[in-house]
């Protein structure tokens, strides 16, 4: 479904993408874990279109993208939940839910509504409240049901358990999960990333820029030199 090949990206003269190459089969869940700063986020801004790319390419469904607008490949199947949440938090939960499925103007938005308040039950009990009263993690919760009102083939998920209680970062990864079921292909960027290799199919590992380590996600956990070095083991 997705393959990134030699990407490279700058912020003005610094190159902080160095050649990376990924692959996302459709279907799965593949996430890209890493140290603060080794470009995880960098590399999701490349391929939803909002940080320009420099070099390499990225093929989505076949189709190149890496020159095509941010909001056009929301068209094409691709929604990110951006890291820090981003929710607007002057308007109500469900206002920002419908921005999501902005691209829409069909009946089917107030069912793709409906599925999202079955997945977040809390989101419907505080859908006429400002988002900015929400919680951090039903902020995030918001987040993640925007972005699939946008009807993704493919979610981008940028950092969902930053800052939240273990119990609601279990509560996440559970929603994570269940996506599969819903035929939705996850690319997954973690700092948490024992967490988020327990729910992956499988993993990269990036270092300043590069993809130190891959493969299946089992594997990766196992790995003695992952595990000293990300995971805490």
């Amino acid at each position: 479904m997705l393959t990134v090949e030699g990407l490279r990206s700058r912020y003005g003269r610094i190159e902080v993408l160095h050649g990376l190459d990924i692959q996302v089969n459709s279907g799965e869940i593949v996430t890209v874990v890493g140290a603060n700063g080794a470009g995880k986020t960098t590399l999701l801004r490349c391929i939803s279109g909002i940080q320009p790319v420099s070099g390499g390419s990225i093929m989505f469904r076949g189709e190149m993208i890496a020159h095509i607008p941010a909001y056009k490949r929301v068209g094409r199947g691709l929604s990110q939940s951006p890291e820090g949440r981003q929710i607007f938090t002057n308007l109500t939960v469900e206002e920002n839910l419908r921005l999501g499925a902005y691209i829409f103007h069909d009946a089917r938005v107030d069912k793709d509504m409906q599925d999202a308040f079955t997945m977040f039950p809390i989101l419907k009990e505080k859908r006429n409240l400002l988002a900015g009263g929400l919680s951090g993690g039903q902020q995030q919760m918001l987040a993640i049901a925007r972005a699939l009102m946008g009807r993704p083939s493919c979610l981008l998920l940028d950092e969902p358990s930053m800052g939240l209680a273990p119990i609601l970062v279990a509560q996440i990864f559970d929603v994570v999960k269940s996506l599969k079921s819903l035929d939705v292909t996850v690319l997954l960027v973690e700092q948490n990333a024992f967490g988020a290799l327990s729910i992956a199919d499988r993993g990269y590992v990036m270092e300043t820029g590069r993809i130190a380590f891959s493969g299946r996600a089992q594997e990766l956990i196992a790995d003695p030199r992952v595990r000293e070095a990300y995971l805490g083991i």
